[in-house]
């Protein structure tokens, strides 16, 4: 798989921006100019300057200049490393030479170039200039500069207009930096394209094969996957990946799992890393946060009601995951105590009278707009339960490859008897699924949720096959493209609302091994491949999916990074399947 090639055009700098391993630098085109945009939260900023994903550019308004003035058009070619924008001046060849550092190779000859920039004070000089602010950006230049002139704006901008004669080789380096320092050299452009192609190179170099029809799309989402880390600064103590670099930046918690499961195919320290960084933050009290940003956490909410927040608890199936690509024991070692306190918060701090656990806040399930929150919290939810089951086999089977038999013991027993109150609570003989329970009583809408009990393996025969009854039904869940998350003939399923209907492969996933569990795999062939087709259907790679058309809806997230995960770790899957058939 020549990936660089099979990638060549995919970024196109409209949908998809130019960015590298570690930068929160976002280089955009807007019509004949470009743009450089921040993959930055900062919400102290935010009075200023607006949501971070509506905020305008910090640089902007980039336009090549003709002898005359006049701006000069350009067209996009595009690869990992490296994007040129060819204008009728030349060509302008765009690489990372490090996160917070863009170089531009020249062409030979006498043109003008101007951007704007948010700042409050500048001064230039004799290789180009330096602008101060929220962020600092400086502008460098071994080419011979005819013109340079800056001009306070209002609104905290400044322009820079650059008259220049380059030589073949000459270059332009952008700097956009938090830091009180630059760096300000510039090193042969050639070079550094070759470095950051190099680099590219070895990343791809390190990914298992797959089948040839999926490797343009498996292409795509190992260049999310490296395209989308963000480096340390601050509470962001782990180099980890964002879910996506336009929509959401920092780190959620569940994310982090999913993201974990492709990177064990590469990069071990990397893959426990997505781990690590949500333990790093751990309360004393043993919850985890719902989610991490450079600066500081979301722990508690007060929208729509007033309480702490987190996600599932599937990190200890995650750590596993990771220790059976990777088998460093002492990685497991490492988080065994801290996941501990994460179970035992959730089962003294959110259990109710019967036995079982209560999502407090609607985000805390990770469904943040599900329609089992509609009638109000908290609600006692059949997917959390599962989860917790499944997290006490997890440290069962942690327990017991460290040699503690009698916590693996206990925690085996814990397993058991959560299930077993599940059945007593929540299990609907005459619908044929568990329950959802707000106030003591059923609600009123029907979702895989309710199906996912299926998953701890454990539940008698007749039941098990009510669920799969329930799961593969094309009338509810499993039309041609699985797995809605709201049933099709529910008066609340919504195609394009986010939890309110669309699929999510990372679901669909949770299912798969389900499936594989209670001994049906040509279920679970099926769903596999049909999880593969959906995100084959698009040429970037979205947070969820229409279940009827398989279009992105509306607000769902480009270049995301949990169904780039689960598309790489399934296509794995059934590369190996089809081998050894």
């Amino acid at each position: 798989m020549n990936a660089l090639e099979l990638l060549h055009n995919r970024i196109d700098l409209s949908a998809i921006p130019f960015t590298d391993r570690g930068s929160r630098l976002l280089i955009f085109r807007e019509g004949n100019r470009v743009a450089i945009r921040l993959a930055e939260r900062w919400e102290r900023w935010q009075g200023e300057v607006g949501h971070y994903r509506q905020r305008p550019p910090i640089l902007d308004q980039l336009t090549f200049l003709g002898t005359d003035g006049t701006p000069q058009p350009f067209e996009v070619d595009s690869y990992p490393h490296c994007v040129t924008l060819g204008t009728p001046l030349g060509n302008f060849a765009w690489t990372f030479v490090e996160p917070e550092a863009v170089l531009i190779r020249l062409p030979a000859g006498s043109y003008g170039l101007s951007f704007e920039a948010h700042a409050t004070r500048g001064a230039t000089d004799r290789r180009g200039g330096t602008l101060h602010g929220k962020r600092n950006i400086a502008y460098t230049t071994n080419a011979q500069l005819d013109a340079n002139d800056l001009f306070a704006l209002t609104g905290d901008r400044f322009r820079v207009n650059l008259r220049l004669t380059a030589r073949e080789g000459d270059a332009l380096l952008l700097n956009i930096t938090p830091r009180l320092g630059y760096n300000r050299t510039l090193p042969p452009t050639d070079e550094a394209i070759n470095r950051s192609r190099a680099a590219w190179q070895a990343w791809f170099d390190s990914v298992p094969k797959v089948l040839p029809e999926y490797e343009a799309q498996y292409a795509h989402a190992w260049w999310i996957m490296r395209a989308g880390l963000l480096n340390t600064r601050y509470y962001f103590t782990r180099e980890a990946l964002v879910p996506s670099k336009i929509h959401y930046i920092g780190v959620w918690q569940w994310d982090q799992y999913f993201h974990a499961l492709a990177y064990r195919h590469v990069d071990p320290h990397l893959a426990e890393d997505q781990i690590r960084i949500v333990l790093d933050h751990q309360r004393e009290d043993g919850m985890l946060p719902d989610a991490i940003h450079d600066e500081g956490l979301v722990t508690r909410l007060t929208r729509p009601v007033e309480a702490d927040v987190t996600k599932p608890p599937l990190v200890a199936w995650a750590a596993l995951k990771v220790f059976e690509k990777c088998g460093r024991l002492d990685f497991l070692s490492e988080i065994y105590e801290p996941i501990t306190r994460w179970h035992e918060w959730w089962l003294r701090d959110n259990l109710g009278e019967n036995g079982l656990c209560h999502y407090q806040h609607p985000f805390s399930s990770g469904l943040d707009d599900s329609p089992l929150w509609d009638d109000g919290m908290p609600v006692v939810a059949p997917d959390l339960n599962t989860y917790i089951v499944i997290q006490a086999e997890s440290l069962a089977r942690m327990a017991s490859l460290m040699g503690m038999a009698q916590e693996a013991a206990r925690y085996r027993e814990q397993a058991q008897q959560h299930t077993a109150r599940m059945l007593e609570t929540l299990w609907d003989e005459r619908r044929g699924y568990f329950n959802a329970l707000y106030q003591g009583q059923p609600i009123e809408v029907f979702t895989p949720f309710q199906l996912l009990p299926l998953w701890t393996g454990s539940l008698p025969e007749r039941i098990n096959a009510r669920l799969i009854a329930h799961l593969t039904n094309p009338q509810t869940f499993w039309d041609k493209w699985a797995l809605a998350t709201v049933a099709l003939n529910d008066p609340k399923f919504d195609a394009d609302q986010m939890w309110r209907g669309p699929v999510w492969v990372n679901i669909n996933y949770l299912f798969i091994e389900a499936l594989i569990r209670v001994g049906r795999p040509e279920l679970a062939d099926k769903l596999r491949r049909n999880t593969l087709d959906l995100v084959m259907q698009r040429s970037d790679i979205y947070e969820y999916y229409n279940p009827i058309t398989a279009a992105r809806p509306p607000k769902a997230a480009p270049i995301f990074g949990w169904t780039s995960a689960v598309f790489i770790d399934l296509a794995i899957q059934e590369t190996a399947y089809v081998a050894n058939a």
